[in-house]
């Protein structure tokens, strides 16, 4: 496995003095980072660093007491989490979300519940536009099962499937959504080495087919150094290192706080 680059495009995501309090806590202190179009952007630390954090607040889920978030210009601190989905921002999460009595295309096609316009009756009776979103939605969520290799499970339901697969169709929910950013929250947890291999093989897959900006969060620190094109290292909600993977590697604050004293 092989970094895509080091060298940080234009920005597109901006998270500048992002301060996040509950109580007397600090969650985040001051955190500022920026992400480039096309870029694979990894945020490592220890749990409770703040990693979760940084994904609540660029989804709306927690609202930051100081600081702002801006995704090509358009601030999205402040906006509902249905808002930032809208304006193109996706996300998977740890603990696997999938519904699953539901098969892997509905699965897949709840992802787009976002882009549908239209209303309850013509989708009760699956007429005009209902059934063109309808049909362009079930060709989207086609091409994301053939680009993930999902096509054996299309129609199992997905609390059948196998972990490493279900994982993999939690990536797939979110490209389903057809976003500009993916907020990848440690996609290979729980996983074992060969499954581990195969979902850093579909990221770059990912990116190398749909040009997609990502933020991977993830402890498995071989996979991040691999394939992260900069990473963002966290300490009880402060940035202490921000570079490219051997830099960060490198960082004695990084080596002491992260791998054990040793690079």
């Amino acid at each position: 496995m092989t970094g895509v680059g080091s060298d940080a495009p234009e920005p597109l995501l901006t998270v500048d003095g992002l301060t996040l309090r509950f109580g007397g806590v600090h969650a985040l202190d001051g955190v500022s980072f920026t992400v480039g179009s096309g870029e694979l952007f990894a945020v490592i630390g220890p749990n409770g660093a703040g990693k979760t954090s940084i994904f609540n607040c660029i989804n709306g889920v927690y609202r930051p007491q100081q600081g702002s978030i801006t995704l090509d210009g358009a601030r999205l601190d402040g906006s509902r989490p249905t808002a930032i989905a809208n304006r193109g921002v996706a996300r998977t999460f740890q603990n696997i979300g999938l519904f699953p009595a539901v098969s892997l295309v509905d699965n897949l096609m709840l992802g787009r519940h976002h882009l549908m316009r239209s209303g309850f009756l013509s989708g009760m009776l699956w007429w005009g536009r209902a059934r063109r979103e309808e049909l362009e939605g079930r060709a989207a969520v086609e091409r994301v099962i053939e680009l993930l290799e999902l096509e054996p499970f299309r129609h199992q339901p997905a609390g059948l499937l196998p972990y490493g697969v279900a994982k993999r169709a939690e990536l797939a929910r979110a490209l389903a959504m057809e976003p500009r950013l993916v907020l990848l929250d440690e996609p290979v947890a729980g996983m074992n080495h060969e499954e581990t291999e195969d979902m850093a093989r579909y990221i770059v897959e990912v990116r190398r087919e749909l040009g997609l900006a990502m933020i991977l969060v993830e402890h498995d620190m071989r996979l991040v150094m691999d394939l992260a094109d900069r990473v963002l290292a966290l300490d009880f909600g402060r940035v202490i290192a921000t570079g490219t993977p051997a830099q960060v590697q490198r960082n004695p604050a990084v080596v002491e706080a992260y791998l054990g004293g040793a690079a």
